[in-house]
């Protein structure tokens, strides 16, 4: 939980990956902090809870999210997995399932769902990335569930960590903001 939350609130959990972890960067600095600071002003009945591991697949988020559920309560819960998935050459399929499983754990939790896509580069094919692109939006539609279609829209190329994978800390504010665009919608 993040620093100056009172357990009486209603929780916002991010459930991802090193997007939304902080990798390389303070944690401090990372979006999900960056949330909270905007939601103080605006929504300050929120508290975020990042729940986000580096290197987490779907498969490792769905055996993680029914404790999370349980421990949190969140009136929303963020998804923002399947990159790792994505370029570890994973199955669609298989990665579609999971995070159909999560999105469907975490509705049944009573929680409102925000699920974030993310786009992978093509290093299994231009069919195996179009086709992970769309899931999102096909997942989004199917559960009719809020969708960001792209988390990292609109980030400069000189916004990337050396790995030219994981967004600085400048490119922080952004991903808060495209974020909070669609959440506005679930408050």
């Amino acid at each position: 939980m993040l620093p100056g939350i009172s357990i009486a609130q209603p929780t916002i959990l991010v459930f991802g990956d090193s997007l939304s972890a902080g990798y390389g960067i303070a944690r401090e600095a990372s979006w999900p902090n960056l949330l909270q600071q905007e939601l103080r002003r605006d929504h300050p009945q929120y508290a975020v809870v990042n729940a986000s591991i580096s290197g987490e697949t779907t498969s490792g988020g769905l055996r993680r999210i029914g404790p999370a559920l349980q421990q949190h309560r969140p009136a929303i819960v963020i998804i923002e997995l399947g990159a790792n998935d994505g370029l570890r050459g994973a199955a669609i399929a298989e990665t579609e399932r999971n995070l159909s499983a999560l999105i469907t754990q975490a509705r049944k939790a009573n929680a409102k769902v925000l699920l974030l896509g993310i786009q992978i580069p093509p290093n299994y094919g231009l069919d195996y990335a179009k086709q992970f692109r769309k899931l999102y939006a096909k997942l989004a539609k199917r559960h009719r569930v809020a969708l960001v279609p792209f988390m990292l829209e609109g980030i400069a190329p000189e916004q990337f960590q050396a790995d030219n994978l994981h967004p600085n800390a400048e490119a922080q504010a952004r991903i808060m903001r495209t974020v909070l665009e669609e959440l506005k919608t679930l408050l």
